[in-house]
């Protein structure tokens, strides 16, 4: 990368802006007048330039797309004010200042080549963000797009309509480099992941290596289980000895991802990084008053009111989605019943495939639930007016995971609880597994493939009725018109709720269907590719999220290995092998069953208490650089009085 010359003139695009076509002048005016403002008088201090028509543009071109950038030390000032960690001469991940920027390793002359494309794309979101109304009362030429002191004017352009998209730009030749080194060739080496993350940002880097840990992590279970499954097939009961391996399998790898992804964290800059203060949501609405923490002026929406819409609607809107999920389920069950009974009657090769037919059925109805479900569960989420982006994505979370598991699972705790039919659940396992991971293998990777197939003839025929002959590169208003439609990318959310299904059919009950792992690998290593080529050729270039850590999905998978100590426990209760050791009473069973889940559940909670979070040797680094930062405070502290002494003397 790239950071753009310090002088002015050699604009280089970082983001694009794009406004309704007939977005009024005196709002355009305005805007980019306070973008380009200097900060001391409230302004963002960055360069904007509007694009310019295409070669052979036609009217239905949008004409109001600006490109964004910015200097050199404006872009320096900015990681300081982001709070960016860089690497220090000493080794250490430090807090990047301006005052001491010859002192960090890449820093060479005037710090060209020292921020990426990512980290200076995000300084510059951060800087539009941030910039904030002053005296305006609305923005210009509509009264309706309300303003007042310190309020967002990104925020409210968005919320309004008035600002279509906000998006960082890609670079052809680094995106040509990074996706032949990530998914291009194949390769048994581990994905480029410090490249991923120098290109996207931390967030979407975290990603992928969680993927990639989870992958690795299933291969001893995938290796146990496949000569498991040869040997054993028949005779299904035989499970004990693969669930005890579950209950200890998911535990460690927990403990030591967390690990893994802080060493990461560490750097990449980001495992001491102050979280920046979070800004309204640009849906958020609400009667204006002040914030008594900030005390700017802005939206405040009472939080009794946003619980009565939780409990009173949410909730009981949740729960009739469970019933209906349950009603499926017994549907279902009929189904199997039918089936079974026709073959009964009637065994044949026919019979036998009709057998599989509910299940594969079924599996289509729930992802089809599921994807129903996610839709009014954003609607409902939207709906409640939560403050800030976080709690958001917190409760959103919360509500499609309670019903995606529930609606996945359901079915297979019914059978090896209630109807206890081992046979049936290896069946229904199997059945859930294989078609969940054929219908996401043609939502995520056949068909944006086929989507950009379209979309390249499509390009090409229109780039070469617009070329003059000499040209080779796609000019600068063609890339960005093509990237402005392309689809937006909407995080990593379903694809971490995807890998926590899988990690929950691998730890719950592959137990009885050892080849569970195998599939799930495979499926990994093909989802790995889908979504590089979807990351770098289907959708708009992401802003960079300088994430520590995988959030709220930690949590998720973490709760779904406590349910799976208990899951294995029960089935292991219900063995053949167990039940023989109790043959006259099933109290006693039960009794044993209970007290050795909670010892294997006290064991993880103290394996967990055991195994810190944090290498000690990063420990050892914070620690050291948290000393010299309080003695460099005691040292300031003490010239600042030294000095006043003197000017008192």
């Amino acid at each position: 990368m790239m950071v753009p010359p310090a002088d002015s003139s050699a604009f280089s695009p970082l983001v694009v802006l794009e406004l309704l076509p007939d977005t009024k002048q005196e709002a355009i005016t305005w805007l980019l007048g306070r973008i380009r403002e200097p900060q001391e008088t409230g302004g963002a201090g960055l360069l904007v330039e509007q694009l310019g028509p295409g070669l052979g543009a036609v009217e239905k071109e949008n004409p109001n797309l600006f490109l964004v950038g910015a200097s050199r030390e404006r872009l320096l000032s900015g990681a300081e004010d982001v709070g960016l960690f860089k690497e220090y001469r000493d080794g250490s991940m430090r807090g990047f200042t301006c005052s001491n920027k010859q002192h960090f390793k890449d820093f060479q002359g005037d710090g060209d080549g020292f921020l990426s494309m990512a980290e200076c794309q995000h300084i510059i979101k951060h800087e539009l963000d941030t910039l904030r109304a002053k005296d305006e009362t609305h923005v210009p030429g509509y009264s309706h797009a309300k303003l007042y002191p310190g309020k967002s004017i990104i925020r409210r352009l968005l919320s309004k309509g008035i600002l279509i998209q906000m998006f960082p730009l890609h670079q052809p030749e680094e995106l040509k480099r990074l996706s032949f080194s990530w998914y291009k060739k194949v390769k048994l080496s581990l994905q480029p992941l410090d490249d991923i993350r120098r290109y996207y940002g931390e967030g979407q880097a975290l990603y992928f290596g969680f993927l990639e840990y989870f992958t690795f992590a299933l291969v001893p279970m995938a290796l146990f289980g496949v000569p498991y499954y040869l040997f054993d097939w028949e005779d299904y009961d035989k499970y004990v000895v693969f669930a005890g391996f579950n209950v200890i399998w998911c535990t460690i790898i927990l403990e030591l991802w967390k690990r893994c992804s802080a060493s990461l964290a560490y750097r990449w800059g980001t495992l001491s990084r102050k979280k920046a203060f979070e800004e309204p949501r640009p849906g958020f609405h609400g009667v204006l008053g002040f914030n008594p923490v900030t005390g700017r002026e802005e939206p405040l929406y009472p939080n009794a009111k946003r619980q009565l819409r939780i409990y009173l609607v949410s909730l009981p809107f949740v729960l009739l989605c469970l019933y209906l999920s349950l009603y499926v389920m017994m549907i279902y069950f009929q189904m199997e019943a039918w089936v079974l009974s026709i073959h009964d009657q009637e065994p044949s090769f026919w019979t036998a495939v009709l057998l599989f037919i509910p299940s594969i059925i079924y599996a289509v109805v729930i992802e089809a639930m599921n994807l129903v479900y996610r839709y009014a569960a954003e609607f409902l989420t939207e709906w409640e007016n939560h403050r800030l982006e976080s709690s958001y994505q917190n409760h959103l979370v919360l509500k499609v995971l309670v019903f995606n598991f529930f609606n996945c699972f359901a079915s297979l705790f019914y059978i090896a609880f209630v109807m206890q039919d081992m046979l049936l659940l290896r069946q229904s396992l199997a059945t859930l597994l294989i078609t969940s991971q054929i219908l996401n293998q043609i939502m995520e990777a056949f068909l944006p493939y086929w989507l950009q197939r379209r979309r390249n003839k499509k390009l090409i025929r229109k780039v070469q009725k617009r070329r003059t002959l000499g040209d080779k590169e796609l000019p600068l208003a063609e890339q960005v018109r093509l990237e402005a439609d392309m689809s937006t990318y909407l995080g990593t959310f379903d694809d971490y709720l995807e890998l926590f299904l899988l990690f929950g059919y691998v730890s719950l009950f592959s137990c009885v269907y050892p080849l569970a792992a195998v599939l799930v690998v495979l499926n990994n290593i093909t989802e790995v590719y889908s979504d590089a080529f979807k990351m770098c050729q289907v959708f708009k270039r992401p802003f960079a999220d300088p994430a520590s850590n995988i959030g709220v999905w930690q949590l998720a998978f973490e709760t779904m290995s406590v349910i799976a100590v208990v899951t294995n426990c029960g089935l292991i209760g219900m063995s053949p092998q167990v039940r023989a050791f109790f043959p006259d009473s099933d109290s006693q069973l039960i009794l044993w069953t209970v007290a050795i889940e909670h010892g294997l559940l006290a064991f993880k909670f103290i394996l967990t208490f055991l195994i810190p979070d944090v290498p000690k040797h990063i420990q050892i680094k914070l620690a050291r650089l948290e000393f010299e930062s309080l003695e460099a405070l005691k040292k300031k502290k003490m010239l600042e009085g030294s000095e006043l002494k003197k000017d008192f003397l």
